[in-house]
């Protein structure tokens, strides 16, 4: 397709007359005509204000060819999709986080498991969950935009002071019950902690995108 046909084609699609054209690039109605009928073609100064106009590139003004997508950039809906997904993965993490917290709590002293079996099922636990959470966030993590790339950044401060007063809860409960054997779940109530405060993240990144 030659250039004056494109012009007229894209003339015809934004429903503007020759007039109203020439109108806007300031050059008169014959001019526009002879654009479009290939006797001429648009000086280097209108080429912009055409693409301007018509809301193209000015390859694709030129050539006829759309600008090629990078390929290694996901689509929007893509990203949306793997915002709920890793949303949904670092959920049942969360969950079974929970899980294997009351497994130790209640197999031991309520059912008297053995403690060796018991504490087995609740690494194993733990290990799922810490699995599902790592695949979620090394496959689906997804930012792009600007508010995303600044989010990791207040994810790292919250991280910093939950973790600052963590370590002080830790330590006096620790000391004031000598119960060494049993505070160290404080950690894993923090790492719960701090896996819902990304979920939150992940799913108000999801409300962005659509």
């Amino acid at each position: 397709m030659s250039l004056g046909n494109r012009l007229l084609n894209l003339r015809k699609s934004k429903g503007l007359s020759q007039e109203d054209v020439a109108e806007k690039l300031n050059v008169s109605r014959q001019t526009i005509s002879k654009w479009e009928t290939d006797q001429s073609t648009p000086d280097f100064d209108k080429i912009l204000p055409l693409c301007k106009m018509y809301g193209i590139s000015s390859d694709e003004l030129l050539t006829g060819e759309a600008p090629k997508e990078n390929g290694l950039k996901p689509s929007t809906e893509e990203n949306v999709g793997h915002l709920k997904r890793r949303a949904q993965y670092i959920g049942m993490g969360i969950l079974l986080y929970f899980v294997a917290v009351a497994w130790i709590m209640v197999t031991i002293p309520v059912f008297q498991f053995d403690p060796v079996l018991s504490t087995s099922g609740f690494i194993l636990i733990c290990g799922i969950a810490t699995y599902l959470i790592i695949y979620a966030n090394m496959v689906y993590g997804v930012r792009k935009k600007k508010e995303e790339r600044e989010r990791p950044q207040v994810v790292k401060i919250i991280e910093s002071i939950l973790s600052m007063i963590t370590v002080c809860i830790y330590l006096f409960v620790s000391f004031t019950t000598g119960a060494w054997h049993i505070t160290w779940l404080i950690w894993i109530v923090f790492a719960i902690v701090m896996e819902i405060v990304k979920l939150l993240f992940c799913l108000k990144g999801v409300s962005y995108e659509e």
